[in-house]
């Protein structure tokens, strides 16, 4: 019993050693490049340079024991004179090499030569002396010997040898060659984007650029990293598990998804998706954006869509993802270029050939992303290639209810007085990007005051911040321009509050922000719909600046461009794509496709573009005479409110209801939603345990 215990504690050590050493062993291959489990790799060109240096270094470096340098007094009378030297030979006419008898190398007399009691050479030779004149030197050897008397036939006699470095003189005619091919080779390289040589190109410069995520890569990111786009997530994810498990659909006679086209406005979170997928998937995930495809060279981009294609087949089953596709997709025929060879247009062929030709891509799925689906070639777009067109339009209340708790874990903020629903009434109109920024520049302003927590303050401001720029308390303004600021934002807060469809007022500042002198906050509806009655109000409310400023000062000012902007392209819209003009009728000119990006030809005559301009005058006149009527019938109010913003510089919704009362228009549809949301318990949920421990 004590032996097989003895014999387990043994076995038990020399598996706990080997797993150690495995561990170690994947540690070392990671650290250099390598996968864990897997030898490292070595580029075969490495060998080629440590082959090279070696066969350098030995020539140079290593030639054998040197022989000591001597001068001629010491070779005379301590070498020659006594019987010592062998022989004597000039090499090449500079040096001559002295070569010791070996008997006499242990007479004591030359101990410099020996190392630990081992004589270091005793083939030779030992010493040498620099020669001038070959001939003066061997007559100055036989007249010492002649001199000392020594006998004919034991006398030393100079010799002669020429010799040749073959290696310094094939490196002399090599060197230059080979820097120049270096140089070469250096340029080209630059040239390609820092590709190696291969046979893809020159230089692979017709490689595909994808970057591969297989299941040893580590991407954090999976779904729960994404908050709303739920049947953004029901759509990816169905591809997903097909990828995984084939059979489930397959067997009731279904067919994988050639392709998913992500389309949404900048910052909706179409690339966040698509990297959940790569951490959700598990299987060969490609990386890359449209613009790869593009180079200066003819021919590379579609050689590069050939090249992607040929790997992830080899990879199948897998996820191909091209962000910003419409680089490559724009509809061919409408480059302005006409006549020309057009890169881009041969890169799209190719791709439509690879998605839908011949050859078959069984377990490929393509996704793509773009913010211009309206410009992308029909063929991309048709059943066969991609055939899931997925929206990712910018998020609603309840989803940036979820935006905003997803990133906010990492944050410190006080929980007692502010909830996720607060800011999600906050930021209306905002992108997942645009609240992801929100989060941060709030704990930047927390801590740029030097606080423990960042407060309900702290996003106000940094929501302020993100839409109007930072404050510019000391940009220089007279007082009288201050005035006309003051009454010109006083002018859209008045007729914002008294009309019923015109957004809520929430903040007005006359501190320059920005480009802005002034600005006003509202809390816009996220309708669905925009009935004719509230596009007036918005029109109405948006002119009240000017007519304030008319109504105050008889004069007006440049102050108002951005509001005439919006006014007249609202004014476009009801006229020319909403049909709401009498006179026009129910005629849209609006082109959703997008495809007529370059036309020339207008879609109306010029009858009726006169018609249309003058409908637009019309409808701006007569919002602009509405908005003085109302700024008129209130003035003593609009006063007060814009000589309290003359002394506060800032006001809130909490003096308009002093001034003026509350609104007596009913429920808002903000309103409507927040009792719906409290039906359904949205702000009623627990935290979770997870984010309070985190903050």
């Amino acid at each position: 019993m004590a032996e097989e215990n003895i014999n387990k504690k043994t076995k038990k050590s020399n598996t706990g050693s080997k797993d150690n050493r495995q561990k170690a062993q994947g540690m070392f291959n990671t650290k250099i490049g390598g996968k864990p489990g897997e030898k490292p790799k070595m580029n075969i060109y490495w060998i080629y340079a440590i082959i090279a240096l070696a066969i350098f270094l030995l020539q140079f470096f290593y030639t054998g024991p040197s022989p000591k340098e001597t001068d001629w007094r010491t070779f005379r009378n301590n070498m020659l004179l006594q019987n010592d030297v062998e022989k004597v030979t000039i090499v090449n006419g500079k040096i001559a090499e002295i070569y010791i008898k070996p008997d006499k190398l242990s007479s004591g007399r030359y101990d410099e030569l020996t190392k630990d009691g081992k004589t270091l050479d005793k083939t030779g030779p030992q010493y040498y002396i620099s020669v001038v004149s070959p001939e003066s030197f061997e007559k100055k050897v036989e007249d010492a010997q002649i001199e000392k008397g020594i006998p004919e036939d034991e006398r030393i006699y100079v010799g002669s040898e020429e010799r040749k470095d073959y290696f310094s003189d094939a490196l002399g005619w090599l060197l230059p060659i080979v820097v120049l091919v270096v140089i070469w080779l250096f340029i080209f390289r630059r040239m390609s984007g820092g590709a190696a040589g291969g046979a893809g190109g020159i230089f692979n410069v017709g490689k595909s650029r994808a970057q591969l995520f297989d299941k040893e890569s580590t991407v954090k990111i999976d779904f729960s990293n994404v908050a709303g786009l739920e049947e953004a997530k029901t759509e990816v994810r169905e591809i997903v598990d097909f990828l995984k498990k084939p059979d489930k659909y397959t067997n009731l006679g279904g067919k994988i998804p050639k392709g998913a086209l992500l389309i949404g406005p900048p910052g909706t979170g179409k690339t966040l998706l698509a990297k959940a997928v790569a951490g959700e998937a598990h299987v060969p995930f490609f990386s890359l954006s449209g613009s790869d495809f593009v180079e200066m060279f003819v021919g590379v981009g579609a050689s590069r869509v050939r090249d992607l294609f040929k790997q992830a087949k080899e990879k199948a089953p897998c996820i191909i993802f091209i962000d910003e596709i419409d680089a490559i997709g724009r509809a061919r025929g409408r480059n302005p270029n006409m006549g020309s060879n057009d890169e881009r247009e041969n890169t799209l062929n190719q791709l439509l050939t690879e998605m839908d030709g011949f050859g078959s891509n069984i377990g490929v799925i393509i996704l793509a992303a773009t913010n211009r689906a309206d410009v992308l070639d029909r063929a991309l777009l048709r059943a066969g290639r991609f055939d899931r067109q997925i929206h990712v339009e910018l998020p609603d209340l309840k989803e940036r209810q979820e935006i905003f708790k997803v990133h906010l874990k990492p944050i410190k903020y006080d929980r007692d007085s502010i909830k996720l629903s607060f800011f999600a009434k906050q930021t209306p109109g905002f992108s997942g990007a645009d609240i992801a920024n929100v989060c941060n520049e709030s704990a930047l302003i927390a801590a740029r005051k030097n606080k423990k927590i960042v407060e309900k303050q702290d996003f106000l401001d940094a929501i302020d911040r993100i839409i109007g720029g930072l404050e510019k308390k000391n940009k220089i303004i007279t007082q009288q321009e201050k005035k006309t600021i003051a009454y010109h934002e006083a002018g859209h807060a008045t007729v914002s509050w008294l009309l019923k469809y015109a957004n809520p007022l929430v903040k007005v500042t006359i501190v320059p922000r920005g480009k802005a002198l002034g600005a006003a906050w509202y809390l816009p509806e996220e309708r669905q719909i925009t009935t004719y009655e509230q596009i007036l109000d918005e029109m109405c409310a948006l002119l009240g600046g000017r007519a304030s400023e008319f109504i105050n000062f008889g004069k007006i000012s440049t102050g108002a461009l951005n509001d005439l902007e919006k006014v007249t392209k609202q004014a476009n819209a009801v006229i020319s794509y909403y049909g709401m003009s009498r006179k026009l009728g129910n005629i849209s000119f609006y082109d959703s496709s997008g495809q007529s990006e370059y036309s020339f030809h207008k879609p109306f005559s010029e009858k009726t573009a006169e018609v249309i301009d003058s409908e637009i005058s019309k409808l701006i006149d007569e919002q602009y005479k509405r908005a003085i009527d109302i700024l008129t019938n209130n003035k003593d109010k609009l006063t007060k409110l814009a000589e309290r913003l003359l002394e506060r510089e800032v006001l809130f919704t909490d003096d308009l209801v002093e001034i003026f009362g509350e609104r007596q228009f009913g429920k808002t549809r903000m309103e409507e939603i927040e009792e719906l949301n409290d039906k359904n318990n949205i702000d009623k949920k627990p935290v979770d345990k997870d984010t309070e421990d985190k903050s």
